[in-house]
């Protein structure tokens, strides 16, 4: 599966970078369908997660378009910004120019830890206007408590995953810098050793929030889960470090378009379970379910 590469440039004078793909087979008479998929933290379009689901979309005769946020692309953005969890201007703008150029569409979106918490809380903000635009939507191991997953992330295991991001975050950190000169202080973002004191040091400040607590409280897309009107699936592992299982939330903290699947094993984007042609579980569980709520005419096999 090839990708092609485009850049859109944003609201804000700056730019973004966007794969598309398209369908592996013609849909004849049936209504077209578009997937749209946010990436997590640090990640791109070449995650496994997203190739997974662009081609089982492709597969099923579905367009696909996956940007990437600000700086996540081969090329670093103009602005001082970067992106963050709770940037759901940025998803608004993307879905709806989806939209007017696939207007012919039925447009579906899906999104991956931190994509899928700033998909939750963009879909509870606009509650039934989402639905002018999306038709159904999927959220996988979205992190919806960030500051329980915060705490979680500095316990057992979650020392690598801080590694991981870190060792992106700060270098893009230090090019900001030297593009923008005291936009935040480089000596707390050097001495930063787990997400928290990032946050502290460059997300919250450059983002405007007070601190990171600030930025974790108005973040998070738990609270907006029963604001949701477009038919929601969120699937969340029971052992997954970002999200403990004690705050996953509970059906009566959902509105009725939201489906639950909480898995007991999964870890963070994990759900592996090959198949015959070796798809992991999840892409298949997520575009089954998109492809469930959509125009009977619209569902085909894989």
């Amino acid at each position: 599966m090839r990708y092609l590469r485009e850049r859109w440039d944003t609201p804000d004078d700056d730019f973004i970078e966007v794969d598309r793909i398209a369908p592996t087979h013609e849909v004849g008479a049936r209504p077209r369908t578009t997937l749209v998929v946010f990436h997590g933290l640090e990640g791109n379009t070449d995650r496994r997660y997203v190739r997974g689901l662009m081609a089982l979309a492709a597969a099923r005769g579905w367009h696909g378009v996956a940007p990437h946020f600000r700086g996540c692309g081969d090329t670093p953005n103009r602005a001082p910004r970067f992106y963050h969890s709770g940037d759901t201007e940025e998803i608004d703008w993307i879905l709806r120019r989806v939209a007017a150029e696939q207007s012919d569409s039925s447009l579906v979106a899906a999104g991956i830890s931190l994509g899928g918490n700033m998909l939750l809380k963009w879909l509870g903000e606009r509650g039934d206007e989402a639905r002018t635009i999306v038709t159904a939507a999927a959220a996988v191991s979205a992190p919806m408590d960030l500051m329980a997953g915060d705490i979680s992330l500095r316990r057992g295991f979650g020392w690598f995953y801080t590694w991981y991001f870190l060792r992106t975050l700060k270098p893009k950190s230090r090019h900001k810098l030297r593009q923008f000169g005291d936009l935040f202080d480089r000596a707390r973002m050097e001495a930063a050793r787990d997400l928290r004191a990032f946050d502290n040091a460059v997300t919250a400040p450059v983002h405007g929030f007070a601190d990171a607590d600030d930025y974790y409280r108005r973040s998070s897309s738990k609270a907006w889960l029963p604001h949701i009107a477009v038919p929601t699936l969120v699937l969340n592992a029971q052992d997954d470090p970002f999200l403990p299982a004690t705050v996953l939330p509970r059906s009566d903290e959902v509105s009725s378009s939201v489906t639950l699947d909480y898995p007991t094993h999964g870890g963070h984007v994990g759900f592996v379970a090959a198949g015959r042609d070796g798809a992991s579980w999840m892409p298949r569980r997520v575009i089954g379910y998109l492809a469930d709520r959509l125009n009977p005419d619209a569902r085909c096999s894989v």
